[in-house]
């Protein structure tokens, strides 16, 4: 069993910067694949950004500005967000998988967190 907490959103103006966590309870933390995915007003879920291992994936619309990186020591997931655009305005969720790999489905997920909101203003 998993446990995950966001943290790190807010309100922040176009172009700035914002990093977001993903605390995880459980000794087998870095065993898990992670990943952020987030859901804007009157939109579906979507995937933004997984990480397993070393390796990484991001969707086209934050690639190049959003990265993605973990700390197992510290049972510790990160979402590095600069160059912020008021599209990306969403609660952003964490999540892990069971099995190792660079999943971009919800459905591959296993253990969700609450999210955290976030705020782009033009």
């Amino acid at each position: 069993q998993v446990q995950l907490v966001e943290s790190g959103g807010g309100l922040v103006q176009a172009g700035g910067s914002l990093r977001l966590s993903c605390a995880a309870s459980g000794r087998t933390f870095g065993t898990y694949a992670m990943g952020w995915f987030r859901q804007a007003p009157g939109k579906e879920r979507e995937f933004v950004a997984t990480i397993s291992w070393s390796n990484t994936y991001y969707a086209d619309s934050v690639k190049g500005r959003f990265t993605i990186s973990r700390d197992n020591t510290k049972n510790t997931m990160y979402l590095q967000m600069n160059g912020l655009k008021p599209e990306d305005t969403a609660v952003y969720y964490c999540a892990a998988a069971g099995l190792e790999g660079l999943w971009v489905k919800m459905e591959s997920y296993d253990y969700w967190g609450q999210g955290t909101q976030v705020t782009v203003s033009s």
